[in-house]
């Protein structure tokens, strides 16, 4: 008896598995050749597998006629699960405009240009140059005229002039106000919100002493700089303002 029941356990076993597998596999189907339809013969062709199709991105290509699918992804013949999202390529078939020559312009009058000829711009990224000055276009790419373009897009380089000096703030502490002005002004450090503090109690007279409170006096070029900010040790840039209390 033992014995006949193991045996049925492992047939039940076997069963298990085996329906569990022809389950799982009985939901695969296998991802067909897209290549070379229009997008809405792809669409039903991968309908009928039970399959979604997305036309993710559009390249020049010589071999393959213009609207047609060029690649796919995952490739023909791969087993997927139903419901599996399918991603295409389609063509814009051979190169048939000139890739312009947008350097030396502002980054507004090259993306009008690009758009005009039916292109889109790409990635932009700024840098500092001090050879050109701001918002000046200085590379491209794929440079002017250039051949064997794949995709429809031009990158930018764009300039943001030359990169502002930089200083490392002094202490300006115990200072007069008005020399620490003409420093910072100098050196292109603008000056920004000066306030004056209360004036300290004489010494000697108790700070619980009932007494009127003196009203602030106007910061005069005279008044001495008692905090500032930024800190002294900080970098700055050169157009930054600093801030002042002083007595």
């Amino acid at each position: 008896m033992l014995l006949l029941a193991l045996v049925l356990m492992t047939v039940a076993l076997i069963s298990a598995l085996t329906a569990m597998q022809l389950a799982i596999h009985g939901r695969e189907v296998g991802i067909p050749n897209l290549v070379g339809m229009s997008p809405s013969e792809a669409e039903r062709t991968g309908a009928a597998s039970g399959l979604q199709i997305v036309v993710e991105r559009q390249f020049y290509s010589p071999n393959i006629a213009e609207g047609r699918v060029m690649t796919q992804m995952p490739p023909p013949g791969t087993k997927v699960r139903r419901g599996w999202l399918v991603r295409v390529a389609q063509s814009l078939g051979p190169l048939r405009v000139a890739i312009p020559d947008v350097t030396g312009g502002s980054e507004r009058v090259a993306e009008l240009n690009i758009r005009r000829r039916g292109l889109t711009i790409g990635s932009v990224a700024h840098i500092n140059s001090p050879e050109a000055t701001q918002d000046r276009v200085i590379s491209q790419s794929p440079p002017a005229n250039a051949s064997g373009v794949s995709a429809p897009k031009i990158n930018l380089l764009i300039s943001d002039g030359a990169e502002a000096p930089t200083y490392v703030m002094p202490n300006l502490t115990g200072q007069p106000l008005g020399s620490a002005m003409l420093a910072l002004q100098d050196a292109g450090i603008k000056v920004g919100k000066v306030s004056a503090l209360p004036q300290m109690l004489p010494p000697g007279e108790s700070q619980d002493a009932p007494v009127t409170p003196s009203p602030l006096s106007e910061p005069s070029a005279a008044s001495m700089i008692v905090s500032q900010t930024p800190p002294p040790g900080q970098k700055i840039v050169a157009g930054s303002a600093v801030n002042f209390e002083v007595r």
